[in-house]
Parts: structure tokens; C-alpha cells; sequence
């Protein structure tokens, strides 16, 4: 496969389409060799086992040397020089940047690793535009030999010895981390080709301009060799120079700007050392390796470099497999320390599937260090207990462009050195941007054309363009794969469309003419204005000319006047982020974490048919992401990015923003949109705007969201933000489980009434709820524990509750599978409650005894008055009892008719409200028969009174009752 390095001029951008992309996780601050890391392609197998490769292996390298070579060897290995340094460059080179540790279990680089495929290529190769757009049909067109790392200095097809290594491949491919590994491998003795290894960064050369020796220069980084550095060039040693990062240097082939010198004591500029190494006049014996960018490649001469190879990323699926099998499931992942879990098989399976499917996230995978975004991201929504500050969603996007893009420049060769994620957030963010307010994430050749060269004027900016097309473009956007949409571009995931929409928003880029020329005018007319103005009062000091300088200092005031017509700049992005938050058509969907997860691991079921047509595009990441960049430590990653705003900046969107949002979350949400907006608040990371949002929320309604571990840290934390009292929070059918209780621990204390019905909250979670009821801050008054498996242990812990909680009012264990034995524990602890005044004790399968005990208990109660007792296995005895309670004379009403004695029951569409509400979840059968027995005690009831109004209420709810009979025998209710 082939690599275009475009031309100067605006070629086609589908010829950047075909390029095979393996991106890498570079690591440390600064883009320097050192600092880079891909723990995308960093997943690895321990040494003893075979090594798993994108293409065959070739046979071990030979160990022979000359005698006189061996003799030194000796020399230096006694001492200790070279082991010194094996071992500080293992220690320093294995280390991990603090993404990996903070994103999810930490990976050792020499314990664990997947290689990309890397292909042979040549300069001519490399120049030449390919034609092709699709992805896959390259790879299945390649003809390139696949070779492997530890073969790149093999004997080429002349049978010349190949010194001079490129190994090039776009932003992010994982150039650095395959520089890595091979550094490790020589420390561990797996790279026996070479005696000695020295790694040098091209960004660290760059910054030097004093003149320096070439064994003073290995002395200077690396201390351990000052015993070894006389040797070079004076024995037979065999070298490996590495250098990373080609296109932070500007090398000068030419005897007129860099002078030959075969002397490695010379000094010389740190350029001309590297020149001359790759001219093979000074060590002509050493071997060299250089890793560069696309359009770095040509700055060495064709004739000087013995090889060319591309990486190509994981473009065999198998390695994305087990680069998922890997990451996924090693032990730890799941955060708790553990084996491998079913959950982790489970989700690497179905992380599989969808990428099976042929969708465009397996397009994605192609590079390895969005292998590591989605597998951080995973971990993220599935493995996180905790929600620390610094794990937000924008923070891993942050941390993920930071890793591939921190100090990295455009172009090195232009004076004005634009920061290259400075120049992705003003085109390719413009393009984002331009997608979101269309609801369009399929892009035309033309739709390119006009976002990035529309307003190319100067020769420099087409060099910057040039360079972003052959360095960058294929890191962002990558062909569809969809039928019938195979020439257009989409974002390679679709998360970055949104993250690079809000960046160019908050960064202040979108601006209309007037307001990009009054800045220019405004920045010109202030520094003229100035200067000019000190020069006049001091010429005026001289000569009559007072009324100059006041002239020029009338100048200044349109500087000022448009520094405060910038302040509306800021509103501008507080009104669109309001906006966009509480969209009311993005009202029903899922909520954004929901949405990330599908995006990943897709939706179970059939595939959409071609012609089908598709959904409407949601963007509801987009605000949440443009507050996530305001936070205070996204600000500090986006600054090492070169990509800054102002602390005011952040505090006046904050406090423009305020008044709309709280006003917007006011409304009433749906439970799906305000976990968006809990979510929102959490990636804000501003406590005071936090604390002063939630307030405001007395009513939390999230039933039916499903409350993963992270959700429940966010609603925590959020709500925990203020410590307010909540009226009501209802998390009905949010999938809760005892952890989630634990986590949500500090917010139920706060809550009155709280729903958790339909939660499958079994003993475990009672015991929670018994330590949350005897808090001596609690202030539940209401519990809703319906449709849960309770069960005896349960009825224990809760009757241990209620016996010294003084908070509660009102207990529903309706359906709680509590038999006699759950009732009469209740029924045991119940004389030592003195608040309690309602209980729901139905569909319990509650026998006569059991019933009966729970209301004498009541009878004696001082507060109690209420018992619900409907739907159990009550004899006709024990109805009798019961329906001879009367509230006057024993204190307590007992539900368990629809009548009472020969009136209706008062509360009779509470009962059948109760029973259609809950019928999904209950025993269809059971019900029937249940209702069938209301039926004929009401019909039974009816025949008794005389009174005609009575007879018109029974036949009303007669009705009702034979309804819901019809409804069930035909299965639509």
C-alpha cells in the first residue's frame, strides 16, 4: 500500500482516504521520545511466550563480530557501564504516563504488547497518491512484504546491509511506542544484533544550539556511557543510534549549509551530528534508525536511507481481538482487584460482535491508540465505583488528544510554529462544528474543501495544509463504510465530532467577519497607538506639538470599546451551550452515557436494512463536552496542547450560563434528560455553579435509567454538591443493587420519600437500607420497597429498622415475597416503632395467622392506621375478622376488600390502581383469581344493601373489576 505526501496545491482529499492508520497513545507532556507511550498497541503477552506479530517472523539476527570488537565488549561489560545503562533505560523506558494509571489498570510495556502490522515500503511509494478510498480494499490489495521489528536492519532485495532505517507513519500510529519496545527488548537481551543502543529525541536536539561532540552529546544524555563513549568510532562496536521524531529537526543535506565531519569528537551543531550520521560519514559503521511523519520523509535524501516502513496499524482484525481479550480482561480491570469476571468476557464478547458487524467503529480499530480510547472508555462506563475529579468523560478525550498531540507542532520548518491541535480545533473543529448545528456526521469531498481551503491565502498557510493532509487528516476522519455512502468521510469515532465541535465553540473560533476583522483592527491599532504615543510625548517635551500624543490617545479607545464586545463572545457560548442542553427533540432519547455504550458495543438485535431509513442524528455530547473543556484541569491539558482559555474566560461563560440552566432544569426533565444534566454538572467540575444548579432540584425523577456503578458516583456526587434535603427521588427500575445503595448512601439520608421499587433489592440491600433507616440523620419519612425480592432475611433487617428508626411514616412491601415468617418478623419489632403510619403488607402470600398478628400489633400502635393486606392467602374466616375492624373503635383499617361491610371501600381505585400499575411484574394467574374474588365479595355486598346510591358504587366498580378480568383473559392489559 501506498502513501501520498500531497503536493503543493489542493489536491483531491480522497487520496488521504486510503492511508492504513495504526495510531499509538504517545505518552508524556512535551510530544518528547521519551514521553511517548501507545498504550494502544502496548498490551502484551509475558516474554516466555510467543510473541504475536502483524506479519511472519524472520530468522534471529547473527551474533558474529570481529575479535577486536569482542575484546572492547569485554572491556566496557566489566565496567558495568552498559548494564548501568540497560538497566536505567529499562527503568525509564517501561515507565507509564499517568493516563494509563488513571484511565484503568496499568499495562508494563515489556510485559505486555501487540505489534502493528508494519509493511516495507519505498520513497517512490511514499509519493505516489493512491487512488483508492476505501480502507478495506487496500489491505486486500496490498502487496507490500509485512516485516517485522526485529528484521528492519536485514539485508535488502540486492543483498545490500541496510544501515539507515525510516519508519515513518501519520500522527499517533505508534512510531515512539515501537521504539520502545524495541529499547526494552535490547535491555532484556532480546535484540542481540546490536552491543549497544542510543536513543536520542529529535524535539530534545532541537532545542539545542550550542555546538557539541558526538561523545559529548551521549555523555551529556546518558552518564553511564562516559566509559564507553571514547570507543565510538574508535572500535568495532556495534551501535544502533535511534532517533524519534525526524520532523522536529531541520536538517540541511547540502555541503553548503552543513559541513562533512567524520570526527565524534568535533563539536558541531546537534543538526549537523545527525546529518552527518545519516551522510555515513561520521560512524559509517553504526546503524541507524529513524522514525518520522509522512511529510518529514523527504527531508533525507532517498540515497542515504537503506529502507523505508510504514506502520500500518492493527489491520489484521485478529490483533484487535486480542488487543481487546488482553486489555479487557486482565485482572484488576473490573477495580476491584479480582480475576477476570463473566462481566469482562462478557462485554469483550460483545465488543466483538459489533465490530463483526463491519461498522464503522471497526474501521476505527484500524489504529491502535483509538483501541486504547475504546477500551479506557469501557472501563470508564462499566468498571468506575468511584467518580474521583479528574475521571470525566472530556478528561479522557483531553488526556487521549493530549497523549498524540502534547507539544506537537505542525510544521518545525515554519516560523510560526502552529501548535497542531491549535490548527485541528480551528479546521477540523470548524467542520465538527458545521456537522452538529446540521445534525450531519457524513462529510463530502466538497464539505472538506470548504472548511479547510476556502480561506487558504498565503504560501505558508498551504504548506500547513499540505502537512495536515499527509501527518493528520487520516487520525480524525476516515471513509464510510456504509453502502452507499463509501466516498463521503465520517469522524473515526463519532464522540470526536462533538468533543472538536465544543472546542472550537470554547475556544472562542466562532466568529462572524466583523468580529475576526474588528480583533485584527482592534490588536493593530493598539500597538501603532502606543508606540506612537510614547514616541510624540517624548518629541512634545520639545516642541508644541502637546495636542498629538491626546490625538493618539483617542486611538485606544476603540482597543477598549471592542475588548468589551468580546464579553459578548462569551455569552454567545453560554446561550448555545444552555441551548443545546435542553433540546426538547432530544428529550426521550437515551442518555449520553447509554448512547456511548451503544455506539461501542452496538445494539443486540437485527441489522438495519440499506434502505431503511436512518435515525435522526443526536448530538447531546456536544454541550456537555463544551462544559467539560471549562473545568480547571481540562484547561491545564488543552494548554500543553497549545489550545488555551483564560480563567476569566471560564468564570464569565460560568456565570452567563447560570440563570438559563437553572431556570431550563426547573421545567420538569424526563429522567433520561436529567441525567444528562446531572451528567453535565459532574463534567463541569465547578462546585459553586454545581452547588447552586442543584439546589434548586427538590424532585429527582430518574425511573427507568439504568444506574450503572458511574451513574450512581455521579448522582452522588452532584447532589452531594449541595446537601440539601430532596422532597422526592424516585429510582424506580433503575437496576439498584446493594453497592449502588452504598454508593448513594449520603443522598438517601436526604431524601423523603423514596422510590426504589422494581429493583431487585434482595437481603443484601436490606441490610443497607437498615443502616441508612437507624442513621441518626436520616430523614425518610416515605419507603417504596414494591416488587423486590425481600424475603425473610430482609423482613429481619428492615423489622431491626424500623424498631429504632424515628424518621418513617410510610412502608410499602407490597410484593416483597415476605410470607408469614417476613410478616411476622415485621410484626415482632413493629411496638417499638412510634412513627410508622401506613404499611402495605399485599401479595405477600400472607396466610390468616400472619395477617392477623400484624393487626393486633396495629390495634395497639399509637400511629399506625393504615394496613394494606389485598392479594394474600387469606381464608374466608380471616376476611370476616378483618372486615369487622373498625377504625372508631380499633384504631386501624385494614385494605383488603373493595368493600366495606355493605358499602364500597374508600380506597378501592387505590387497590385496582395498584394492581394495573404492577400487573407487568405479577403473576398473571394469580391476579385473575385474586380479581375473581373481589368480584364476588362485591357482587355478594351489592345484594345485601338497599340503598340505591350504594348499588350504583357497586356496580361502577364492578365494572371496573370485570374490565380488567376481560383485559386479562385477552392479554392487553
Amino acid at each position: 500500500m501506498s502513501r501520498a505526501v500531497q503536493g503543493r496545491g489542493c489536491l483531491p482529499w480522497a487520496c488521504l482516504g486510503p492511508y492504513l492508520r495504526a495510531a499509538s497513545l504517545p505518552g508524556a507532556a512535551g510530544g518528547s521520545f521519551h514521553g511517548k507511550i501507545l498504550s494502544g498497541a502496548s498490551v502484551s503477552l509475558p516474554r516466555s511466550c510467543v510473541r504475536h506479530q502483524g506479519g511472519p517472523q524472520g530468522p534471529p539476527a547473527q551474533r558474529g563480530s570481529s575479535r577486536h570488537g569482542l575484546d572492547h565488549l569485554r572491556t566496557v561489560a566489566s565496567s558495568d557501564a552498559i548494564k548501568k545503562h540497560q538497566k536505567s533505560l529499562a527503568a525509564w523506558f517501561s515507565n507509564q504516563p499517568s493516563e494509563e494509571r488513571q484511565f484503568g489498570p496499568s499495562f508494563s510495556l515489556d510485559a505486555v504488547h501487540v505489534d502493528p502490522v508494519i509493511r516495507e515500503s519505498s520513497l517512490e511509494q511514499i509519493l505516489k497518491p493512491s487512488p483508492e478510498l476505501t480502507i478495506r480494499h487496500q489491505l486486500q490489495r496490498s502487496s507490500r512484504r509485512v516485516i517485522s521489528l526485529q528484521n528492519l536492519f536485514e539485508a535488502d532485495a540486492c543483498g545490500r546491509q541496510v544501515k539507515n532505517v525510516v519508519l515513518y507513519g501519520t500522527v499517533g500510529t505508534g512510531k515512539s511506542t515501537l521504539i520502545k519496545k524495541m529499547v526494552v527488548d535490547w535491555c532484556h537481551g532480546l535484540l542481540p544484533r546490536f552491543e549497544l543502543v542510543i536513543p536520542f529525541s529529535c524535539e530534545d536536539l532541537s532545542h539545542s544550539r550550542v555546538p557539541i561532540s558526538l561523545r559529548r552529546l551521549v555523555t551529556k544524555k546518558y552518564q553511564h556511557l562516559r566509559d564507553v563513549a571514547p570507543l565510538l568510532g574508535a572500535s568495532n562496536l556495534k551501535v544502533l543510534f535511534i532517533l524519534n521524531g525526524l520532523e522536529r529537526l531541520n536538517l540541511d543535506f547540502r555541503l553548503a549549509g552543513t559541513e562533512l565531519c567524520c570526527d565524534p569528537s568535533e563539536p558541531i551543531a546537534p543538526s549537523a551530528i545527525v546529518v552527518n550520521l545519516l551522510r555515513k560519514y561520521l560512524l559509517p559503521e553504526a546503524s541507524i534508525i529513524v522514525t518520522a511523519r509522512p511529510s518529514a520523509v523527504r527531508r533525507i535524501p532517498g540515497k542515504y536511507v537503506g529502507r523505508y516502513a510504514e506502520i500500518c496499524g492493527f489491520s489484521d482484525t485478529n490483533l484487535q481481538k486480542l488487543y481487546f481479550q488482553m486489555r479487557l480482561t486482565q485482572p484488576g480491570c473490573d477495580g476491584e482487584g479480582g480475576e477476570g469476571s463473566g462481566e469482562q468476557e462478557n462485554l469483550v464478547e460483545m465488543l466483538w460482535r459489533n465490530l463483526e458487524r463491519q461498522n464503522q467503529i471497526a474501521a476505527a480499530c484500524f489504529l491502535p491508540s483509538y483501541c486504547w480510547l475504546v477500551c479506557t472508555t469501557l472501563h470508564f462506563l462499566y468498571f468506575t465505583r468511584t467518580v474521583p475529579p479528574s475521571q470525566t468523560l472530556t478528561g479522557i478525550y483531553t488526556s487521549f488528544l493530549r497523549l498524540n498531540f502534547s507539544g506537537e507542532v505542525l510544521d518545525s520548518s515554519e516560523p510560526t510554529a502552529v501548535s497542531m491541535m491549535k490548527y485541528v480545533a480551528k479546521t477540523v473543529g470548524k467542520l465538527a462544528h458545521e456537522g452538529v448545528m446540521s445534525r450531519q456526521t457524513c462529510f463530502s469531498e466538497e464539505d472538506l474543501r470548504q472548511c479547510f481551503e476556502v480561506e487558504m491565502k498565503t504560501e505558508s498557510e498551504l504548506n500547513l495544509l499540505e502537512v495536515f493532509r499527509s501527518d493528520v487528516f487520516p487520525f480524525f476522519l476516515t471513509p464510510c463504510v456504509q453502502p452507499g455512502r463509501e466516498h463521503t468521510f465520517v469522524f473515526t469515532i463519532p464522540a470526536m465530532q462533538e468533543y472538536l465541535a465544543a472546542l472550537y465553540v470554547v475556544l472562542g473560533e466562532k466568529k462572524t467577519l466583523a468580529q475576526k476583522v474588528g480583533k485584527e483592527l482592534s490588536e493593530l491599532i493598539g500597538k501603532v497607538s502606543e508606540d506612537a504615543a510614547v514616541v510624540l510625548g517624548i518629541v512634545s517635551k520639545v516642541l508644541p506639538l502637546r495636542f498629538l500624543p491626546v490625538l493618539f490617545n483617542l486611538l485606544k479607545i476603540f482597543p477598549r470599546f471592542f475588548s468589551r464586545l468580546s464579553g459578548k463572545d462569551r455569552d454567545t457560548i453560554a446561550r448555545t451551550m444552555a441551548e443545546e442542553l435542553f433540546k426538547e427533540e432530544d428529550y426521550y432519547n437515551d442518555d449520553v452515557l447509554d448512547q456511548i455504550n451503544s455506539s461501542i458495543l452496538g445494539v443486540e438485535g437485527p441489522l438495519r436494512h440499506p434502505d431503511e431509513a436512518p435515525d435522526d442524528e443526536v448530538f447531546e455530547l456536544f454541550p456537555i463536552f463544551m462544559g467539560g473543556l471549562l473545568s480547571r484541569r481540562n484547561r491545564a491539558l488543552l494548554e500543553q496542547l497549545g489550545c488555551s482559555i483564560k480563567n476569566l474566560a471560564a468564570l464569565e461563560i460560568a456565570e452567563a450560563m447560570k440563570k438559563t440552566v437553572i431556570r431550563n432544569s426547573r421545567k420538569g426533565l424526563p429522567p433520561s434528560e436529567l441525567m444528562d444534566y446531572l451528567f453535565f454538572l459532574h463534567e463541569f467540575q465547578n462546585e459553586r455553579f454545581t452547588a447552586e444548579a442543584v439546589r434548586s432540584l427538590r424532585t429527582v425523577n430518574l425511573s427507568s435509567v439504568k444506574l450503572t456503578p458511574l451513574k450512581c458516583s455521579v448522582l452522588a456526587s452532584v447532589l452531594g454538591a449541595a446537601c440539601h434535603e430532596v422532597d422526592e427521588l424516585n429510582l424506580t427500575s433503575c437496576n439498584l443493587d446493594a453497592a449502588s445503595l452504598r454508593t448513594l448512601f449520603p443522598v438517601l439520608l436526604r431524601c423523603k420519600v423514596l422510590h426504589l421499587q422494581l429493583n431487585s433489592l434482595g437481603p443484601d440491600a436490606c441490610e443497607e437500607l437498615r443502616a441508612l433507616l437507624l442513621h441518626a440523620k436520616c430523614t425518610v419519612s416515605d419507603l417504596r420497597l414494591s416488587n423486590n425480592p425481600v424475603g425473610v432475611q430482609g423482613a429481619r433487617h428492615l423489622a431491626e429498622a424500623l424498631a429504632g428508626n424515628r424518621s418513617l411514616s410510610r412502608l410499602s412491601l407490597l410484593h416483597a415475597a415476605l410470607g408469614d415468617r417476613g410478616a411476622e418478623e415485621i410484626a415482632r419489632r413493629l411496638p417499638e416503632n412510634q412513627q410508622l403510619q401506613e404499611l402495605n403488607l399485599g401479595y405477600n402470600s400472607l396466610t390468616d395467622a400472619s395477617a392477623l398478628s400484624v393487626v393486633e400489633v396495629a390495634k395497639k400502635h399509637a400511629t399506625l392506621d393504615k394496613v394494606h393486606l389485598y392479594f394474600n392467602d387469606i381464608s374466608e374466616e380471616g376476611k370476616r375478622a378483618l372486615h369487622s375492624l373498625r377504625m372508631e373503635r380499633d384504631g386501624v383499617r385494614a385494605l383488603v376488600f373493595l368493600t366495606a361491610g355493605t358499602d364500597v371501600s374508600d380506597y378501592w381505585s387505590n387497590i385496582l390502581s395498584t394492581v394495573q400499575r404492577n400487573l407487568p411484574f405479577w403473576d398473571r394467574e394469580r391476579v385473575r383469581q385474586h380479581l375473581a374474588l373481589l368480584l364476588q365479595d362485591l357482587e355478594s355486598s351489592r345484594r345485601q344493601t338497599g340503598n340505591p346510591w350504594r348499588k350504583a358504587k357497586f356496580l361502577r366498580v364492578e365494572s371496573e373489576v370485570k374490565r380488567m378480568l376481560a383485559k386479562l383473559q385477552n392479554g392487553t392489559l
